[in-house]
């Protein structure tokens, strides 16, 4: 059970968090109005890009995250709610899993760095079908709809073999 009073209705209609197709529910928060010009930073963003992004997100047991990338650096926060387990297939060809949530005692996260171009997926960790987990994403550079890349399930899964049965239960 997720440990604010507040309900997932009431938290989502407090921070106008909609529908999402990566992320559950989800509003952009902040764009940076600092931008790196056109030609300031290499290939995927020679286009130029704001400084950075956030965005709020909650995840639910019918909204989780889908599995998907983006190219920037990202950095999740924890807020609120149930803890919040997260598949991260590495650009190195590693992947590993971690849960955001309080307990950092137990090797809980409230942040969680996620280096550009790793594919993730989440989901909630041992919660009934009321949880849900409220955390934060800022990115640097900020996040243009061209560097989020949704994932191909057979794909990652013959690109990461060891990460096979953990992509199947997470998307499954």
């Amino acid at each position: 059970m997720a440990t604010s009073a507040l309900s997932a209705d009431a938290v989502r209609e407090q921070l106008g968090l909609k529908r999402h197709p990566t992320c559950g529910f989800v509003n952009l928060s902040y764009v940076s109005g600092l931008a790196v010009a056109p030609g300031g930073l290499p290939e995927p963003f020679a286009a130029g890009r704001p400084a950075g992004s956030a965005l709020y997100f909650m995840v639910t047991s019918e909204a989780p995250v889908h599995l998907h990338c983006i190219r920037n650096d990202q950095l999740y926060h924890r807020y609120l709610g149930d803890p919040l387990e997260v598949l991260l297939l590495l650009p190195d060809g590693s992947h590993r899993v971690e849960v955001m949530g309080p307990d950092v005692a137990a090797g809980q996260h409230l942040q969680l760095f996620l280096p550009g171009g790793t594919f993730h997926t989440a989901r909630l960790l041992d919660a009934g079908s009321d949880g849900w987990f409220l955390g934060a994403s800022t990115e640097w550079p900020g996040v243009d709809p061209s560097d989020v890349i949704l994932g191909d399930r057979v794909g990652l899964t013959e690109r990461f073999p060891p990460a096979a049965g953990l992509i199947d239960s997470f998307v499954g």
